[in-house]
């Protein structure tokens, strides 16, 4: 069986982020799953969604304990230390990735163009994210999102997050969206770019002009919304996510660790220096290795440790992240660009 974690990363990230709720393999909710679920109605009719729907969308629903397993499974503690990245990046910017890209960007002629444009952010990075989600909308998820919903609330581990997304789902189908195309992974992300209902409801747009966003079967519509979110996650245009960079031997990288924690992710940002100018970084000794200007701040980031390729990073890498709490699905998102461009 293939991986959650590989197959939809994104997700992944944000449940590895957000805290455990008390609650063992082998507990299982005071609450039966229908009095539960009848909570779960409620909540939604406060909040303005038909009874038509409500009946639809949560009729013969049963706890999936596939599930529950496939929760509890994929949520184990972060171990020490870190994989090396070389491997990763070697499995996800692959040739086969790469000239899946081209091929999507080649076949998108203008729009390409007109994404950019409107959003301020290259297409080569929104085709990465949609190659890294779904490989292209090769695979997108076939499990029922109410079913998944409605479990996952039930069992309680993240109760309030998943119970919101179940009340977002039901006003996606209020909007007349039928519940078969609402399907997609386990823990309820769907469509090509993998977003959550309450992402959805938020930031999917209409890329193809026929007045509807169809993430799960309109190319435009999916990349216009993954435009959509890096735009509203503060992507700056015309800045690169980051460049590769020179460091001179017996750099004392120990002199430039960074003293913050960060609140979000801190095990992804704790592995960058402290933040300076691709000026500071140039005094010190290390030379971008492609084009950045002087003024720009970044962060330095050697995974594989002394010897091994590094990266001065930009704010703009801080945003792949936000789509995905990892530094390897997010400094492979950017290399897998750069080849797509290339």
């Amino acid at each position: 069986m293939i991986s959650f974690k590989r197959i939809f990363p994104a997700l992944a990230a944000l449940l590895f982020c957000l805290p455990l709720a008390p609650l063992s393999a082998q507990q299982r909710p005071d609450t039966s799953f229908e009095a539960y679920l009848q909570l779960l109605a409620a909540k939604a009719r406060a909040e303005g969604v038909s009874e038509a729907t409500i009946r639809q969308m949560t009729s013969g629903l049963t706890p999936n304990e596939r599930v529950m397993n496939l929760d509890r499974s994929e949520n184990t503690p972060p171990r020490s230390g870190y994989p090396a990245m070389a491997p990763y990046i070697a499995q996800h910017v692959d040739s086969a990735r790469i000239a899946g890209g081209r091929s999507v960007l080649a076949s998108l002629g203008t729009m390409a163009w007109s994404i950019e444009q409107q959003y301020g952010v290259p297409a080569e990075i929104v085709i990465a994210i949609f190659g890294h989600e779904t490989n292209y909308g090769s695979y997108v998820g076939d499990f029922d999102l109410a079913r998944s919903l409605a479990t996952l609330a039930w069992e309680g581990r993240r109760r309030e997050l998943f119970a919101g997304e179940f009340v977002a789902l039901l006003k996606i189908a209020d909007r007349g969206v039928p519940r078969s195309r609402l399907v997609g992974s386990f823990a309820g992300a769907f469509g090509y770019p993998q977003f959550l209902p309450s992402i959805y409801l938020r930031l999917a747009v209409d890329g193809d002009g026929d007045g509807r966003s169809e993430i799960w079967s309109s190319r435009a519509d999916a990349l216009a919304s993954i435009a959509n979110y890096f735009r509203d996650a503060g992507w700056r245009s015309g800045q690169p996510w980051g460049v590769r960079a020179a460091i001179p031997a017996g750099f004392d990288f120990s002199a430039v660790e960074t003293k913050l924690v960060s609140p979000v992710c801190p095990r992804v940002h704790e592995r960058h220096s402290q933040w300076k100018t691709v000026r500071e970084w140039r005094n010190l000794g290390v030379s971008p290795l492609a084009p950045l200007a002087d003024d720009v701040l970044a962060s330095l980031f050697q995974p594989d440790g002394p010897g091994r390729p590094a990266w001065l990073l930009t704010g703009n890498y801080r945003v792949i992240t936000e789509y995905n709490c990892s530094n390897y699905y997010a400094l492979s998102v950017g290399l897998l660009a750069d080849e797509i461009a290339r």
